[in-house]
């Protein structure tokens, strides 16, 4: 089980959550019903920063979710990231999922690699390669190397990533954060198999995308 020092609402979201909530507050306390709105919009900020903590599975030669969402893709392409054909897997996240990213496999971080650019809909194709996104080269504990992609989506505007090259992560690890609406792309070794299809929904570190 992962533990964090923020077991059930991410730290990100606390300035959210607390601005939010004194503002229900003060108007419930001012102009009684005509608060409900304000309520509203409380309660989606809460829900949105959630971070429950996840089990993590033990089986070796796994690769886990990096994010909560439902698979846009599984297809063999390039990975611009550590120019090599890959196995490319998407994860296509909704304002309603949580939004911590983990560490998909045990592995050392070799590269870092942020770029700028859109915020088209984090759904379409071309998000991979227009968005703001930040990129993690891995080479795994079995010596495969696995890159791990943040996104930003239509509505995202902060990609947040708190690791750096020569990092050891664990599996499941939590290692940043995108918010309001997103993506995380896999790309794994060519001899990888795929243990989703398009249109399955995944829970972040609790879901096995692929097999090596």
């Amino acid at each position: 089980m992962n533990h964090y020092p923020h077991p059930i609402i991410a730290r990100e979201g606390w300035p959210y959550v607390g601005l939010t909530l004194a503002a229900a507050i003060a108007v419930t306390i001012f102009a009684g019903a005509w608060s409900l709105p304000f309520w509203v919009i409380a309660v989606f900020v809460l829900q949105f920063f959630r971070d429950p903590p996840r089990r993590v599975p033990a089986e070796a030669g796994i690769v886990i979710s990096p994010a909560d969402g439902r698979i846009v893709v599984v297809e063999m392409t390039q990975d611009p990231y550590a120019n090599r054909e890959a196995l490319k897997i998407s994860v296509f996240m909704n304002v309603f999922n949580v939004h911590s990213n983990r560490a998909p496999v045990d592995g050392k971080i070799e590269s870092v690699q942020y770029f700028p650019g859109k915020f088209v809909n984090a759904d379409l194709d071309k998000a991979s390669i227009e968005n703001e996104r930040n990129a993690l080269v891995i080479t795994a504990a079995s010596g495969q190397t696995v890159t791990c992609v943040q996104v930003a989506g239509l509505i995202a505007r902060r990609i947040l990533c708190y690791v750096k090259p020569g990092e050891v992560l664990k599996r499941g690890q939590r290692y940043g954060f995108i918010r309001f609406g997103s993506r995380v792309d896999i790309y794994l070794p060519p001899g990888a198999v795929p243990a989703v299809t398009v249109g399955d929904k995944v829970s972040a570190t609790e879901t096995v995308l692929a097999r090596f």
